[in-house]
């Protein structure tokens, strides 16, 4: 079973700069789309950033675009989250996800294998 584990999380001010990482222990496997999520207190999982695993099509929530960039290296089998320009609404705790089984991407049931999280604060 693929594990996967995130880093890279912090407390920032706003207008500052975070790099998330996602190691796939086992490889990215057959999955069609890898993806970050992110959840408030209080608030359902919302997804951020997708990428197609092969191909590496890259897709945003309007929230983010422009601001985030998701990226993959497959050698190392690691996801990326860079985000830029951080705002206090981007205060969440941060999931990757893999192992897309079908339906909306941008709904978190689409995917069985998450990680831990990651906690991004951003004060102003």
């Amino acid at each position: 079973q693929v594990q996967l584990r995130e880093s890279g999380g912090g407390s920032v001010q706003v207008g500052d700069s975070l790099r998330l990482s996602c190691v796939f222990s086992g490889g990215f496997g057959t999955s069609t789309y890898l993806a970050w999520f992110r959840q408030a207190p209080g608030k359902e999982r919302e997804g951020v950033a997708i990428i197609t695993a092969v191909f590496g099509n890259e897709y945003y929530a309007d929230s983010v675009k422009g601001r985030f960039a998701i990226s993959r290296d497959r050698a190392k089998n690691t996801l990326y989250l860079q985000m830029n320009s951080l705002k206090p609404e981007d205060t969440a705790m941060y999931y990757c996800a893999g192992a897309y089984r079908g339906g909306d991407a941008w709904r978190w049931q689409a995917f069985n294998s998450w990680g831990q999280g990651t906690e991004v604060t951003v004060s102003s």
